[in-house]
């Protein structure tokens, strides 16, 4: 298990789980725990038993589901309720028989939410707390505390904010993490407080939100200060604007800092684990992440690429490799030659000089009429390719397409599309049908080819994005398609620009094709 002198504690499974349009089933949670405990956090907060169904059937099954390696589960509860013995609420005993080894307790701790929100006295919030805690440490089980609102509650009344943290370690409360519920701290004033709790005898953890989007800064701030238990969750997630993204305190922590949190092989598998959790919970990643975002190390400008051909460290803070990034160079018309060869080099060509400066000024030639490269690497590899050998020789050549859209009498629009292609000597007539002109053409340019190509067989469209690129000229406009495409290998991206929508459209899905094959081993 973690090394005990510092905690990385992860509420995905509870508080994450509070995002707007994040839910998850019970075998997601289980699998998100997983993944954490690969990444070698020390808790894994499972959720709230005995307040719902899911959380308490994610126990029951977590005891012989979960072989955790590094981590705690955690049981989430409330202290008991006001009047009633902590050993006589049955949300409490839910806690106690969940099988955690750890329980963390919720505790109001600014003045105002235990008289309106609890309706109930100040001394006897302090009697639920240390009632709950010493119970629950009797029955063998080590609890933290969280202590909600505790920074709003020491601007309202400071000196019992400090009164319900030493209740609470008094009790046995082995931590008390100081929320920032409401999200709303900047990182001076939150450290100030943070050190005069730290100065009783209690141990202090931090539980940020990103309402200011602060919540990162904000938790670093916290352990400068002396907490030694920081909370967070996967790819930030949480209600409102989110919890503070624990991939990123991490990263901070043992990049920046020194800490010793989790193995330094975890830590390189981190970016794969933070996409990984994104598959499970089905939230689209941030691209822009920090550490773990797809353009975290991503270079467009031309003078940044000339200087990370001489040490990619001029313009990166670390190498990516050590959280399991990789550095990325976008190709657009702010590319110079360094741009070029180095994405050249990482698609395994080495460009001469002729030929990156015919590159070049195909790119800028070609972006200025519509056309981007940085969202669309496999158009631009095969540019690359006809730069380097030629024009390239076709897997077929396109005779014509046509597509039909109809609207039948009972209100159903459907798409016919028809293209006569050459390959391989044959000349191939394929018709197919879809739910649009673009997926009728998908359809049918794979029924012409498949027979000669069948590992076509496992090539999928998986986006479709449309950019109008000069809205004053209305319907006239040149119309920008990218294409998403996948196999089993992973996916790619191709473009297409015209004035025609399904013009564009063909463009961006013969290349997609054609890329596709070259994949699969189909060189010509």
């Amino acid at each position: 298990m973690a090394d005990d002198r510092f905690h990385v504690y992860d509420t995905t499974l509870r508080d994450g789980a509070q995002q707007e349009g994040l839910n998850l089933s019970v075998a997601d949670k289980l699998a998100v725990a997983r993944h954490l405990d690969g990444l070698g956090v020390g808790f894994i907060e499972g959720g709230w038993p005995g307040a719902n169904p899911k959380d308490t059937e994610f126990f029951r099954r977590a005891r012989t589901e979960l072989d955790l390696k590094h981590a705690q589960l955690a049981a989430f509860g409330a202290t008991r309720r006001a009047g009633v013995k902590a050993a006589d609420d049955p949300l409490v005993a839910a806690l106690r028989e969940s099988g955690a080894p750890v329980v963390t307790l919720v505790a109001k701790s600014h003045d105002r939410h235990v008289e309106l929100a609890l309706r109930t006295t100040l001394q006897e919030n302090l009697a639920m707390i240390r009632d709950t805690v010493s119970h629950l440490r009797a029955e063998g089980q080590r609890v933290f505390l969280d202590a909600e609102h505790f920074f709003d509650g020491y601007k309202s009344n400071p000196a019992y904010a400090l009164e319900v943290l030493l209740t609470a370690a008094e009790a046995g409360a082995d931590v008390i993490a100081l929320c920032d519920t409401n999200g709303g701290m900047l990182p001076d004033e939150l450290a100030e407080v943070v050190h005069a709790a730290v100065q009783t005898s209690a141990r202090v953890g931090i539980h940020c939100h990103d309402d200011t989007g602060c919540a990162v800064a904000n938790t670093l701030a916290a352990v400068k200060a002396g907490a030694t238990h920081v909370q967070g969750c996967a790819n930030g997630y949480g209600e409102r604007s989110g919890n503070a993204n624990l991939f990123t305190v991490v990263a901070n922590l043992q990049l920046k800092r020194g800490f010793d949190l989790v193995p330094p092989e975890a830590l390189a598998d981190m970016t794969r684990i933070a996409h990984a959790i994104t598959e499970v919970t089905n939230v689209t990643p941030n691209s822009h992440a920090p550490y773990v975002g797809t353009s975290a190390f991503a270079h467009k400008a031309g003078l940044h690429a000339s200087a990370i051909k001489v040490d990619p460290n001029l313009y990166q803070h670390i190498d990516p490799a050590m959280v399991g990034n990789d550095m990325r160079m976008l190709v657009s018309d702010m590319a110079g030659r360094a741009s070029v060869e180095l994405k050249g080099r990482e698609l395994g060509y080495e460009l001469t000089p002729e030929s990156t400066k015919t590159l070049v000024a195909r790119v800028k030639d070609l972006e200025s009429k519509g056309y981007t490269f940085e969202a669309a690497d496999a158009s631009f590899e095969l540019l690359l390719r006809d730069t380097v050998h030629g024009e390239r020789k076709r897997h077929f050549e396109v005779e014509s397409w046509r597509v039909i859209v109809e609207r039948t009498k009972g209100g159903e629009v459907v798409s016919e599309a028809t293209v006569k292609v050459h390959a391989k000597g044959e000349r191939i007539v394929a018709t197919g049908e879809g739910n649009g002109p673009v997926n009728a053409l998908d359809r049918a340019v794979r029924l012409a080819l498949e027979k000669l190509y069948p590992e076509l067989a496992g090539l999928e469209l998986v986006d479709y994005k449309v950019r109008i690129l000069e809205g004053s000229h209305g319907t006239g406009a040149i119309t920008r398609v990218l294409i998403t495409s996948s196999d089993e290998s992973g996916e790619w991206a191709t473009v297409g620009v015209d004035e025609n929508i399904i013009e564009a459209s063909w463009q961006a899905l013969e290349q997609a094709v054609t890329f596709g094959l070259l994949r699969s081993g189909r060189e010509l």
